[in-house]
């Protein structure tokens, strides 16, 4: 270490919905052509030129996706970047010219290059994001953590067996995508309950991350200090208030009126403005993404070195985003995080994957609460009496699968297409779009839509209906049915 204060680990959770071939715009796999566009292959650029560890997790639902785009997949995608976005950023740049706006004109043309410039990415690696990841990691600073197979709210399963599934399935798929399981697992919405670690134990786990706010406040010092659980596992608590100079949608960096504004759109979903309403100018913005990664730097700097001095040792602290934030949600966010890495190098702050800070810092042992990042830090998001429908469907189905496999494993097609709806329909993603207000009736439809499928599949196994086609376009390739079927 270059001092003895300790080191910050950056945790990037990258995840999209299952929304490949399910839908267009405004609702469906545009979120994902989007995101591929102004986020992945960005940070895949970002990553490759910086040369820094960083914790890069990546959902296997993600990944289920992302393999589908040296296919017909990616020749939507590349509709969409080469068609869709220049005809509408044309359109748009030619109302504003004809309404005497010559400002917001060229920022939608400037704009219009980032996919131009997506669109070059993909061609230069064929299409294959997963097979690009891997080599990031291969040798390199970057650490692939794994995930939960379609990013399931663990707690909220009603079996071992259906627990067992989501997080069996998720490993495998790491394994077979990347070559190794290194033991890093982003619990989804960092929702934990205590004894979840001896699933994950069982399936290899050596360290995943943990909210703990709720317990000691923001600002702890227990917040910057991994736990050692009884399984052998090593929770890795997330420092919220760290967290939030990023995340606070009121306070944080993204919320100043100099960058780009996400919710001031054009007729055709384009943003040319500032969110402080003025036409969006990108050169001030980056210099203004610079000084916020020196700040956030500075700040994580006296984070740590006022744990040290209150503890006596040196920690790891731990600030996770979501990747998706920085590029899309945060236009500037990926800017700011290049500055962020050469800040770290002048500050004098060490930079670490979540497993080297493990390594180097003490390991406390004491219980942890059950908890979540969501809003309240509870499972209320996903849990409560807006979402109720949606949380009992997915139990319910999960119950008649786990009882359905236990009387019939025939025919083989029929179980693997219940097991694949079955892990649709746990995502997370359907009740937190119904918690947030975010997607219109999209979530119910795909609810019932996985749910009848579900039932058709079940209805192969125990009665005449029937056998549908085992797969459920890409997802759950790597299928763990040994959960299901076990004794």
């Amino acid at each position: 270490m270059s001092s003895d204060r300790g080191a910050l680990a950056l945790v990037l959770h990258s995840h999209m919905p299952y929304v490949e071939g399910f839908g267009t715009w405004p609702f469906g796999e545009e979120w994902l052509w989007e995101a591929v566009a102004t986020v992945y292959m960005p940070l895949l650029d970002l990553l490759e030129q910086a040369r820094v560890p960083v914790t890069v997790g990546l959902t296997p639902v993600l990944c289920d996706q992302l393999e589908t785009l040296p296919g017909a997949a990616g020749a939507r995608l590349r509709g969409f970047l080469g068609d869709t976005r220049r005809v509408v950023h044309e359109r748009d740049a030619k109302g504003f010219e004809e309404a005497g706006e010559p400002e917001l004109a060229a920022e939608i043309r400037r704009a219009g290059g980032d996919y131009a410039r997506a669109m070059e990415r993909l061609e230069a690696c064929g299409g294959d994001l997963v097979g690009a990841f891997a080599r990031l990691a291969e040798g390199g600073p970057v650490e692939l953590w794994a995930s939960s197979a379609t990013h399931a709210v663990l707690p909220m399963l009603a079996s071992n067996p259906g627990l067992r599934l989501q997080i069996a399935t998720g490993v495998t798929a790491h394994e077979r995508r990347f070559g190794s399981f290194g033991g890093g697992f982003w619990i989804p919405e960092c929702a934990y309950e205590p004894g979840l670690e001896r699933e994950l134990a069982d399936r290899g786990a050596r360290a995943f991350c943990v909210d703990q706010t709720s317990l000691y406040g923001e600002g702890a010092p227990e917040h910057l200090e991994p736990v050692i659980t009884p399984a052998g596992v090593v929770a890795v608590p997330i420092d919220w208030l760290t967290v939030e100079l990023v995340w606070n949608e009121k306070t944080g960096y993204p919320a100043h009126p100099c960058y780009r504004d996400l919710h001031h759109r054009t007729i055709h979903d384009l943003h040319p403005w500032s969110s402080g309403g003025n036409p969006y100018r990108p050169a001030d913005a980056r210099a203004l993404a610079g000084e916020h990664a020196r700040d956030f730097v500075r700040r994580c700097v006296e984070r740590l070195d006022c744990h040290a001095r209150e503890r006596g040792r040196p920690g790891l602290l731990c600030c996770a985003l979501d990747t998706e934030l920085l590029g899309h949600w945060w236009y500037e966010g990926q800017i700011w995080l290049a500055r962020v890495f050469e800040e770290a190098g002048a500050q004098g702050l060490d930079l670490v994957t979540v497993s080297d800070g493990v390594e180097r810092v003490l390991l406390s042992e004491r219980e942890l609460a059950a908890s979540s990042w969501g809003q309240g830090k509870d499972l209320s998001t996903w849990d409560s009496p807006l979402v109720a429908d949606l949380a009992f469907a997915a139990r319910a189905a999960e119950l008649r699968t786990v009882v359905a496999a236990a009387l019939s494993r025939e025919p083989a097609a029929a179980l693997e297409r219940a097991a694949r709806e079955l892990l649709a329909l746990q995502a997370s993603d359907w009740a937190f779009q119904v918690s947030r207000e975010s997607a219109s009736d999209y979530p119910l439809e795909r609810v019932a839509g996985h749910a009848a499928a579900h039932d058709a599949a079940l209805g192969a196994l125990t009665d005449s209906a029937p056998v549908p086609e085992p797969a459920l376009r890409n997802l759950a390739p790597y299928l763990e049915l040994a959960p299901l079927v076990a004794p």
